[in-house]
């Protein structure tokens, strides 16, 4: 940083800042853990020679904070992959349903969105499909913040709702399916070699909820890559030609991924492991009737307390699958 030409590139300096500051932060906290892991070891012993109840009970309240702040540094720590740091693309997909499948396609939305601003990330919708009566189509989200992959790549699959349904006038149970896909977004130096005649894009008018991002013109992009018929779309911008970069950039992600799977699933021929993708494998299942719970069928991790997930409260989650993976 120190370097006369550091501000040459002003992408690739803010890029190396933002990676400065994630070490210094993990530095800074690990000489806080180690300062107050000091500060209990001194309270030990005089809760040991005074026996003063109050200090006593201090020391444990401190003791259980520090094996919580312990646990998320450890978390971070576990991120260690070489895409974990990078921003996500997040994409919810509602499965067959209709209106049923596309309002848990919204709540799920509201749930990431929440989590992600809870953790200081900043949510970008690259691209909003509404519903016909309520929810949503489709949604592509660009969540940028240190290790966002890394985190929400333990949420990539189908989620499965059960509740009485609001849209139903007989009252009856009903349950949904919304697969969720995650991908890294790529730096400029990774290398994705995409043809373009193997591209076909379209564009049109640019369409959001309650009239939200409405052009008068056709702003809006659809890549398909034909060889794989992978298909992104994108709407943020008024502008044709940011939309075509933000779409080129999430196609790179999405082909990326597809080659991370290919290799995946050679391995997993290679080692006898089956591994079923559709709506019958969901990875989640959130009740709501005739009980609450919100269970992960990966870790078996769940909980009662379904309104606290659904308001953004997914780290237990995400921690326990983490920790599931350390081999």
């Amino acid at each position: 940083m120190s370097d006369p030409s550091f501000w040459d590139n002003q992408e690739q300096a803010q890029k190396v800042i933002s990676e400065n500051n994630a070490l210094k932060a993990s530095v800074n906290t690990y000489r806080e853990l180690e300062s107050t892991h000091e500060d209990l070891e001194v309270s030990y012993e005089l809760v040991k020679e005074e026996g003063d109840k109050e200090l006593a009970d201090e020391l444990l309240a401190g003791v259980k904070e520090l094996q919580k702040k312990l646990n998320d540094f450890e978390l971070q720590l576990l991120l260690s992959e070489p895409y974990d740091k990078n921003n996500a693309i997040l994409e919810l997909h509602p499965g067959a349903g209709g209106t049923e499948s596309q309002d848990w396609a919204s709540m799920l939305l509201r749930m990431y969105t929440r989590w992600a601003e809870d953790k200081g990330f900043k949510v970008e919708t690259l691209d909003y499909l509404p519903g016909d009566e309520a929810g949503v189509k489709s949604v592509t989200l660009l969540i940028t913040g240190h290790n966002a992959y890394g985190y929400l790549k333990a949420e990539k699959g189908v989620h499965r709702l059960v509740r009485i349904s609001p849209f139903d006038s007989s009252g009856r149970r009903h349950t949904s399916f919304v697969s969720c896909e995650v991908m890294p977004e790529l730096d400029e130096n990774v290398e994705i070699e995409i043809s373009p005649d193997q591209l076909k894009i379209d564009t049109y008018r640019a369409s959001g909820a309650g009239g939200q991002h409405i052009n008068t013109t056709d702003s809006a992009v659809r890549i398909t890559h034909i060889p794989t018929n992978t298909v992104v779309t994108c709407q943020s911008e008024r502008s044709q030609i940011k939309n075509r970069e933000k779409a080129m950039k999430m196609l790179k992600a999405k082909l990326f991924q597809l080659e991370l799977e290919k290799q995946k699933a050679e391995l997993d021929e290679i080692r006898g492991e089956q591994s079923d993708i559709g709506w019958g494998s969901q990875i989640r299942s959130y009740v709501f009737h005739p009980y609450n719970m919100v269970k992960d069928h990966r870790t078996n991790y769940e909980t009662g307390n379904t309104q606290s997930v659904m308001d953004g409260e997914l780290d237990p989650f995400i921690d326990a699958y983490l920790r599931s993976q350390i081999k």
